[in-house]
């Protein structure tokens, strides 16, 4: 077996990469442990709660204890199937703010501004309803708005309004901060997952999908040749004769590498694992967003829950079978909003997804009852932690330490977002439906209460990154190059979440696809040229927070 790239991971990134690899002529092996995407689980979107809690699509990690949130494990689920992580998210599609990627290229990730990226955003999109000119408007991925016919959808933009944000009709555009329109990767009715946008037409140019358990990269005289994979009879070399890209999440390509020879050499020799290449940044930088659920009890019988009886699931899920239309055709988060937490933060800090039903992302219902709520949460976390390896045998699942909340501004900006919540639950435009609030709960008011709530209920937003973050060749902390090559070895490169250097504004799915389509061009040699747009940024930002 032996192809000029092999990847793996048939991931957001992977499978972005694969096509672009495929369609530039190159021959191309892409390896994937998980399975066929085809269920109904994964293809409906108002289904989002099943795929990422089951072990046929799911690696099932979960976090070290995190010792600031009470010693609590968190689940870190990652795509274990076709399409990795874009087959069992959320479908929520976010870019990230202009700023994030001006960050990353004053961080040293050259060619990574706004101005370098928006135009693979816009190679990428199929967009539906976006912003003329900022969008794109024939690229692979599909990107739609929800009917937003539920009157809580529009009733959370509204007061917004009231509470005097900005409104924005397309956070992917010109404007993010604001409130408006969610958008999502589903595409007539079906998640449109990268397996669907890029990895089939992919295949049809050739490119070849492999099911095995990627173990380790193989290293002759510091340079990559293939990689290590365990085939259901067996242990294989698939050979590259070019180069091999890893796109196997923020949690196993820092693994993989370590696996390899790559490393913290400290690390690497406790496990007595041969160094190859001293790199002490692989694993390091872990980033990720945390949320909480600000729930509240409504009045009237207008949110979902009246589709949460056995009936009213057997109703959605055969309408949408049949027509690819109703509830079961939408992910449900169809408003959202970013906002800055206070005066002088000058692009939003916080982020809301919308939901007309109060319920946990595992689908276990919080309240009986019709209800609604506001996933609420910081974006800049400035707390830090870490992917290592839990032993020398590459199929034992990484040591994840998220490290969540341990920095003092977590706690002030968590506090923040929810008394911020509370006032947009409190507009007008809430009154004929908002009965009391059910979580944090009216007597939840001191810092010291809402500090035991957000230890005791902050979950995981699922957006792991940083973890092979991206820098100047000299930087001795960064894992790649800004042209995704691992620093210190030939014809190796990490192309997905890990190489962010800090993690973008709102989820992550679009920012992975956007690293596979930019490090492909990295590959063949070439590039767009960058656009001239300029973001719009609050003109009173230095003295007011809205």
């Amino acid at each position: 077996m032996q192809a000029e790239y092999v990847i793996v991971g048939a991931g957001s990134a992977g499978c972005a990469m694969a096509y672009r690899l495929a369609e530039a002529g190159k021959s191309v092996i892409v390896i994937e442990e998980g399975g066929w995407d085809g269920g109904p689980f994964i293809q409906m979107p108002g289904a989002l709660s099943y795929p990422m809690n089951m072990k046929m699509y799911d690696w099932g990690y979960q976090s070290e204890p995190e010792p600031h949130l009470g010693g609590r494990r968190l689940a870190t689920p990652r795509g274990r199937v076709i399409g990795g992580s874009s087959s069992i998210n959320g479908m929520v599609y976010v870019r990230g703010h202009a700023k994030d990627y001006d960050h990353w290229r004053d961080q040293g990730a050259d060619g990574w501004g706004y101005a370098d990226v928006l135009p693979y955003f816009k190679r990428m999109e199929t967009s539906h309803g976006g912003q003329d000119g900022w969008r794109g408007t024939d690229g692979p991925l599909h990107v739609t708005r929800g009917p937003r016919d539920n009157p809580l959808t529009r009733a959370f933009v509204e007061a917004g309004r009231e509470a005097g944000y900005e409104t924005t009709d397309d956070y992917n555009g010109e404007k993010q901060e604001g409130f408006g329109p969610m958008e999502a990767t589903i595409h007539k009715g079906v998640r449109w997952s990268a397996a669907h946008a890029y990895l089939r037409p992919a295949q049809k140019l050739g490119a070849e999908v492999v099911r095995g358990m990627a173990r380790r990269v193989v290293m002759v005289n510091g340079r990559a040749t293939g990689v290590e994979v365990r085939f259901p009879n067996g242990t294989e070399v698939v050979k590259a004769s070019r180069e091999v890209i890893l796109a196997a999440s923020s949690l196993n390509s820092p693994k993989l590498l370590m696996h390899s020879g790559i490393g913290p050499a400290a690390h690497l020799k406790e496990h007595g694992i041969e160094v190859v290449a001293d790199r002490p940044g692989v694993g390091q930088n872990l980033q990720d967003h945390l949320e909480l659920y600000i729930q509240m009890a409504a009045k009237k019988p207008v949110s979902l829950f009246k589709y949460w009886s056995l009936l009213g699931k057997a109703y959605v899920g055969a309408r949408w079978l049949f027509t690819k239309t109703g509830p079961g055709a939408s992910n449900q988060f169809e408003s959202a909003a970013f906002i800055r937490s206070d005066k002088g933060v000058d692009y939003p800090d916080i982020q809301y997804h919308f939901l007309p039903l109060a319920v946990r992302y595992d689908g276990q219902a919080a309240a009986e009852g019709h209800g609604f709520q506001a996933h609420v949460g910081p974006m800049r976390s400035k707390s830090r932690g870490a992917v290592t390896l839990r032993s020398a045998d590459p199929e034992d699942a990484p040591k994840i330490a998220f490290n969540y909340m341990s920095h003092e501004d977590d706690w002030t900006e968590f506090r923040k977002a929810i008394r911020l919540t509370r006032e947009i639950f409190a507009q007008d435009a809430f009154k004929p439906y908002a009965d009391f609030e059910i979580q944090p709960g009216e007597a939840v008011q001191s810092d010291a209460a809402l500090d035991d709530f957000v230890r005791e209920h902050a979950e995981s937003a699922y957006h792991p990154c940083g973890t092979c973050r991206m820098g100047r060749a000299d930087d001795a902390d960064a894992v790649v190059d800004p042209e995704g090559r691992v620093i210190g070895v030939d014809a190796l490169r990490v192309a997905d979440s890990s190489i962010f250097p800090r993690i973008t504004n709102g989820n992550l799915n679009g920012p992975s696809i956007l690293v596979g389509e930019k490090i492909a061009d990295h590959v063949l040699g070439r590039s767009l040229p960058p656009a001239n747009a300029e973001p719009w940024i609050h003109p009173r930002w230095q003295e007011a927070q809205r």
